[in-house]
């Protein structure tokens, strides 16, 4: 986890300079550190970025007492996995990480609203995208047993006819997201904030 240390020191500095009380965090990997627009997507749900650079979810439950815990939001929307499988974890060690991190989300925070996003499908990693799609089901299956949680599935969004991933959805390395990506994952989670 020392990997991480450098950015989730630069996220602990960045919270004495916060203008309002954080009410919604946003916490995972690149796919939302990148999301340069988060802050006036969600203007009117008091949003804090909290996303940290090849984040996985083994790291999100590390560094969640450290990073999250002290804002005690009123909600967080999830975005982290990707990495996990990219890593060759296999997708029931995900769904074991996202279990823990929602026993710490009860824990430290209580039955506030959380919403995990669905590991998207990419160019990059096609050849893992089985993976990635059993890592969804499990964890939209499990996300159910809880009243205040709820699966934002991006991943029908984000596939063409074929069910392969939109090109235009993503800059040229083809794992992170282009303007026109981010639009989709903004118009699933406002649906999502909007129905709170």
């Amino acid at each position: 986890m020392v990997w991480y240390e450098e950015e989730v020191k630069g996220l602990e500095r960045a919270r004495l300079g916060y203008t309002y009380a954080a009410e919604t965090v946003f916490y995972g990997s690149s796919s939302i550190r990148l999301w340069s627009t988060l802050k006036t997507d969600f203007k009117e749900y008091k949003p804090v970025n909290l996303g940290f650079g090849g984040s996985t979810l083994a790291a999100c439950v590390w560094f969640f007492d450290r990073i999250v815990v002290p804002l005690q939001p009123k909600r967080i929307v999830f975005y982290a996995g990707d990495n996990d499988l990219g890593d060759g974890r296999n997708p029931e060690e995900v769904y074991i990480f996202f279990k823990q991190l929602i026993v710490m989300v009860k824990e430290s925070l209580g039955d506030i609203p959380f919403a995990y996003i669905s590991i998207k499908p990419s160019i990059t990693r096609w050849g893992i995208n089985d993976s990635i799609k059993y890592a969804n089901k499990l964890i939209s299956n499990d996300i159910k047993k809880h009243p205040n949680g709820q699966f934002i599935d991006v991943y029908k969004q984000m596939i063409d006819v074929s069910g392969y991933p939109k090109r235009d959805l993503f800059v040229p390395d083809g794992l992170h997201l282009s303007v026109k990506g981010y639009e989709v994952w903004k118009g699933e989670v406002l649906k999502y904030l909007n129905n709170l």
